[in-house]
């Protein structure tokens, strides 16, 4: 299977290691015999997102992201009829922000997000950083990562993450974070996400082969190192949650 993605603004968005999250997910497809093709996109590039399998945004500083989110307003409705029609898409850290109707940075000056969702986010002053242990609707296991962000995200009506143990999600502590409608991944968590959680990993690259109605291969290769480290981290996080 031949799989297009794209990769929106990789010097721009590269926070945390964020370009590892497409890295292992186009490795993993590779494993999994797919041919992968990975197309850079620049600010003031124009690209065609319905020829695209999977579209990806990384994590970028506050201004980086309001330069991004100026960029990403003439894909305003192509990347919403790409949604719409199934296309995957990952947006980690601060790119999550951009998906909705607004963002309002520190200084008080509101922007216009991509449309894709309906919440609205507010940049402060203050840092909310530290690890998070959570929970997904999309499978049993633990989602683990690193929180470190300026906004306050409200009004999702669909989170990634339905429940945290432990962190800060959208709007608060504890409260539930990212984004999920349809094929559309979106979280501040980095780590990066998909290194850190095989199993997402996995629940992405299923979702790939789901939009050409294939079933992902049951035969697939386990992810060796990085589940070891999961279960590492995994054990961890829950102990300290359990102390508490």
């Amino acid at each position: 299977m031949d799989v297009h993605m794209l990769h929106f603004y990789p010097d721009l968005m590269n926070l945390y290691g964020s370009y590892a999250n497409i890295s292992v997910l186009k490795r993993c497809l590779e494993v999994l015999g797919c041919t992968v093709t990975v197309s850079t996109v620049k600010p003031g590039e124009d690209v065609h997102l319905q020829n695209a399998d999977f579209l990806y945004m990384g994590a970028g500083t506050e201004r980086s992201a309001a330069y991004a989110a100026g960029d990403m307003q003439r894909y305003r409705e192509e990347l919403s009829a790409a949604a719409n029609d199934g296309t995957v898409m990952l947006f980690a850290g601060t790119a999550m922000e951009l998906l909705g109707q607004s963002v309002t940075d520190a200084g008080g000056h509101t922007f216009p997000g991509a449309g894709l969702a309906g919440f609205t986010s507010v940049q402060d002053k203050k840092r909310r950083v530290g690890d998070v242990y959570g929970h997904t609707d999309l499978y049993p296991e633990a989602v683990v990562g690193f929180m470190n962000k300026c906004a306050v995200i409200k009004n999702v009506e669909t989170p990634l993450l339905a429940k945290l143990d432990m962190g800060w999600g959208n709007e608060a502590q504890n409260s539930p974070e990212g984004f999920h409608w349809k094929n559309v991944f979106a979280s501040e968590l980095t780590g990066p996400l998909l290194v850190k959680n095989p199993k997402l990993l996995e629940t992405v690259a299923a979702a790939v082969y789901a939009r050409r109605g294939l079933p992902l291969p049951v035969d697939h290769p386990s992810g060796g190192w990085s589940e070891k480290a999961y279960t590492v981290t995994e054990e961890q996080l829950r102990l300290r949650v359990q102390r508490r």
